[in-house]
């Protein structure tokens, strides 16, 4: 069976980016599931993913428009200490989520003083060109319920 739109994709796999720092991984033993062609990965991967089998390796250099974007200057932004109401203790590279128009966003702090925040709305991995390296274990028909909800479902779930 082959990597295809709602099909369960079960990998193994370490993600670094262009110097080879790894960023991520299922390591040794650990897999990663999830719904095929439902966004569930970033673009870039679920299309060097698709078509392919159980047991096959993929090496794949995704750019970042094809992962989480270029870093967009406009969405780094100051504001007054104050608004961040009970939060006292501040560090560079804090994130916490916050509601930004209709959506809610992470925030990541890039700098602060006594009187502002200087707050990053990009993705942590945006501007970043990603490397993957999978093995895929195992592809399977997803179900009606895991298609309609978006994820896999392992048994012990309710909705």
């Amino acid at each position: 069976m082959t990597v295809e739109k709602d099909k369960v994709v079960t990998m193994a796999y370490t993600l670094t980016d262009s110097e080879g720092q790894v960023l991520d991984t299922t390591g040794d033993d650990g897999e990663f599931s999830y719904v095929h062609g439902v966004g569930a990965i970033i673009p870039g991967l679920e299309a060097e993913l698709a078509g392919k089998a159980a047991g096959e390796h993929v090496a794949a250099e995704i750019p970042p428009e094809n992962a989480y974007g270029e870093r967009d200057d406009a969405r780094v932004f100051s504001i007054p200490r104050e608004r961040l109401g009970e939060i006292d203790e501040l560090e560079e590279g804090m994130r916490f989520q916050a509601k930004m128009g209709e959506n809610v966003e992470i925030l990541t702090v890039a700098d602060f003083d006594d009187e502002n925040v200087t707050l990053d709305a990009n993705h942590p991995l945006a501007g970043v060109t990603l490397k993957f390296d999978v093995t895929i274990k195992d592809v399977r028909e997803a179900t009606e319920e895991e298609i309609e909800h978006g994820h896999v479902h392992d048994g012990s779930e309710q909705h």
